[in-house]
């Protein structure tokens, strides 16, 4: 039986741009959030021109700014901070990615805010948090991993840091954190009728999950060298290797039992003895060279040992265990992603794609109670640009 969406009512005004801000809006409007994306009148948010857009928004902007309403307000003008404070009065959540202190600068930081709704809730992002002699300092995800010790550790052994081709402190710090803390407010908000400023730094995000780092340096009083952990290439039973045709598979055969199916399924028993034996990764890697990757996981998959093949981008697409949890959806003319979790008695939906800028202005104004006369002064004195 359906139970409506579990966020519905729950008012989000989004200063956010780029990614972090926008992925954490984005889910919060799939599971039912109302969320007023506001942009400044000059540039807007950047995103609408990266990618692969042509004469439009960039797909980049559309695939994370879904089911969000688009208003236009230049909060450098009092008149643009009267129409902000006035949306916040009835909000429940503001979320922001400027650098520390500019909302305070323009009149709409969290003590403006809880001057005229005192149960909001204001969440701050940032690459380092709102205080600390880096909170000026701009950045980017290769920085905030840097910082945290976690691009130290990925590659290969001798080589050089890998660049992952995923955004680990935007997504972990700057969207799922932030989330996970606008829940948290927002549920105590309901209960004492407080609001809480929200202040997530990206950097404090990832180092705080670097917890086989910890370990090693718990046990061995040292952290490893690149590629040589446990989880990071160290032991042949938790490793990638090479095929004869380039491509590449994924074994994770850690627990003693998956370990046994694997060198059975390899046929050497011999090696089962050998599991945490690093000179074992060499031989690994000539017997998985002997042949391609699909054949190699027609064999694994037909067993329960944790041996996968690595996917390209555009197979992990057409796989059949993301086609079958409907993780990849069509809407908008665009390739999409569904949210990430299911909840029973909610169906997802798109209704409504990423918006244009300033499209829902006039319906959002006069939800305030804007007539065309004050419409025309707030035009008049630049609030909207």
């Amino acid at each position: 039986m359906s139970q409506g969406a579990p966020l519905a009512g729950l008012r989000i005004l989004d200063l956010t741009r780029l990614l972090p801000g926008p992925v954490a809006t984005l889910h919060l409007a799939d599971l039912g959030a109302e969320v007023i994306k506001i942009e400044d009148p000059q540039l807007g948010d950047y995103a609408r021109t990266l990618g692969t857009g042509q004469g439009g928004d960039s797909a980049y902007f559309r695939m994370i700014n879904r089911n969000k309403q688009g208003l236009v307000l230049d909060l450098k003008r009092p008149e643009g901070v009267e129409v902000f404070l006035k949306l916040a009065r009835d909000a429940d959540v503001v979320i922001e990615s400027f650098r520390p202190g500019v909302v305070d600068k323009l009149g709409i930081g969290h003590a403006d805010l809880l001057a005229v709704n005192p149960r909001i809730v204001s969440c701050s992002i940032s690459g380092y948090g709102q205080d600390g002699p880096y909170r000026e300092l701009a950045g980017h995800d290769i920085n905030y991993l840097g910082y945290a010790g976690v691009l130290d550790q990925i590659g290969v052994n001798g080589g050089q840091p890998a660049i992952p081709n995923f955004q680990i402190a935007d997504l972990l710090g700057g969207a799922m954190t932030a989330i996970m803390g606008i829940l948290a407010a927002v549920f105590d908000a309901q209960r004492s009728g407080l609001g809480h400023h929200v202040d997530v730094s990206m950097t404090d995000s990832v180092l705080a999950h670097t917890y086989f780092s910890m370990l090693r340096l718990q046990d061995a009083g040292r952290s490893a060298p690149r590629g040589g952990d446990l989880l990071s290439g160290g032991l042949p039973c938790y490793a990638t290797y090479r095929c004869a045709d380039g491509r590449y598979m994924a074994v994770g055969a850690l627990e003693g039992k998956f370990w046994q199916t694997c060198c059975k399924v390899l046929a050497r028993p011999e090696w089962v003895a050998r599991q945490w034996d690093p000179d074992l990764r060499a031989e690994m890697g000539e017997l998985f060279a002997t042949r391609t990757r699909d054949a190699w996981a027609e064999q694994f998959l037909a067993v329960d040992c944790c041996v996968s093949p690595i996917l390209s981008p555009e197979e992990a697409l057409c796989n059949e265990q993301l086609q079958a949890r409907g993780m990849v959806i069509q809407a908008a003319g665009l390739t999409q992603f569904a949210p990430p979790l299911k909840l029973s008695g909610f169906e997802f939906a798109t209704p409504r794609p990423a918006p244009a800028r300033g499209e829902h202005q006039q319906a959002i104004l006069a939800q305030l109670g804007y007539g065309d006369a004050d419409v025309a002064r707030l035009s008049a004195a630049g609030a909207f640009g």
